[in-house]
């Protein structure tokens, strides 16, 4: 049996490796999941009953942030020479790449924001697999690795996950009405500088507007305006794709929660500075298939989601889009898992 460190830095990495995760331990390989305070990290791997470490906590200014990661590197090696990994797994984190380097176990990161392509570019050599969906057009080496579809599909394909409307109804959402889903994200990680997301006055009217449809659900990493109206969200995080699976709608500034939605086969209208980029070369692919309708201009943007809202096809549509999409993807947790145990036998 092997012995694999799984480090999870961020709330979308605990979705990516969590069925791998159990998957490993159940066929009896020694797992060990080291975590970061950031956001809700670390309840999610609660919820999901994922034992964990805390290893750092995120810090709020640049000087505690490079503070943090230089104490995360040190805890992480002597995390890793404790536990003494065959392979460590992370997405694509710099401590975990390191640690992996310095105690001899092979390493293995998945990376899927060509935003941070240098980063990957540095840390390529020292892996023995980066991988990436086939969208990728970067080379990085003879560590590079593609697979077909989207990272979140580890989670959200249909042999992973089905909405649990009764859940949902345990929290007083009616799934056979209609209801709308806002998330807005702070953009303030290390890769969002310079770029804005969805404005408080493009919120307040798309709150406004959408309201006469049903109720709508505010989520935001940041404070919401006071004045903002709408609802919070009526479901604990590790609920969100019960909620975001019988949605009518998703308007949002964030790429992950924009791909899951669309993988779920919600209709999205996905705006804010990234909208105008090609820095995820997935949203190219789900454009293509129609899951996903990315509007860099919030004007039209916030049009585009009234048209949709008063659109009684609309998610018929994207089902049936959603369909012809899943046709060639794949499961992405076993490729995971295939990966992960490829290496260890190496």
């Amino acid at each position: 049996m092997s012995r694999i460190h799984f480090d999870v830095t961020h709330p979308a990495h605990v979705h990516l490796f969590r069925h791998a995760i159990r998957e490993l331990v159940d066929d009896g390989h020694h797992v060990a999941v080291s975590s970061r305070d950031k956001e809700l990290t670390t309840e999610l791997l609660d919820a999901f009953e994922i034992p964990h470490t805390v290893l750092s906590t995120m810090g709020t200014h640049k000087a505690e942030l490079v503070s943090e990661w230089v104490g995360r590197s040190v805890r992480t090696l002597q995390y890793d020479y404790r536990f003494d990994p065959d392979v460590v797994v992370s997405r694509l984190s710099p401590s975990a790449v390191a640690a992996a380097t310095a105690t001899g176990a092979a390493g293995v990161a998945f990376h899927d924001h060509e935003g941070t392509n240098r980063l990957a570019s540095l840390l390529a050599p020292f892996l023995d697999r980066i991988c990436t969906p086939a969208s990728f057009e970067a080379e990085f080496g003879a560590s590079h690795r593609r697979h077909e579809g989207v990272q979140e599909l580890a989670y959200l394909h249909p042999d992973r996950f089905t909405p649990d409307r009764d859940r949902l109804r345990d929290h007083g959402v009616e799934p056979d009405e209609p209801y709308t889903v806002l998330r807005f994200v702070s953009m303030g990680a290390h890769h969002d500088v310079g770029l804005q997301g969805i404005s408080e006055s493009a919120q307040r009217r798309l709150v406004q507007e959408l309201s006469v449809h049903g109720p709508v659900y505010v989520s935001a990493e940041g404070s919401i305006p006071e004045d903002l109206p709408g609802e919070q969200m009526p479901v604990p995080p590790a609920l969100m794709h019960d909620l975001l699976g019988e949605a009518s709608l998703l308007v949002t500034d964030s790429n992950t929660m924009a791909t899951e939605a669309g993988l779920l086969g919600t209709p999205v209208v996905r705006s804010g500075a990234y909208a105008a980029t090609d820095e995820f070369s997935n949203f190219a692919v789900l454009g293509d298939a129609g899951l996903v309708e990315s509007i860099a201009d919030e004007t039209a943007a916030v049009d585009r989601a009234i048209e949709l809202a008063t659109d009684p096809d609309a998610g018929d549509r994207w089902q049936r889009r959603r369909e012809a999409y899943l046709d060639d993807a794949i499961d992405v947790t076993q490729y995971i898992v295939d990966t992960v145990l490829e290496v260890a036998d190496e």
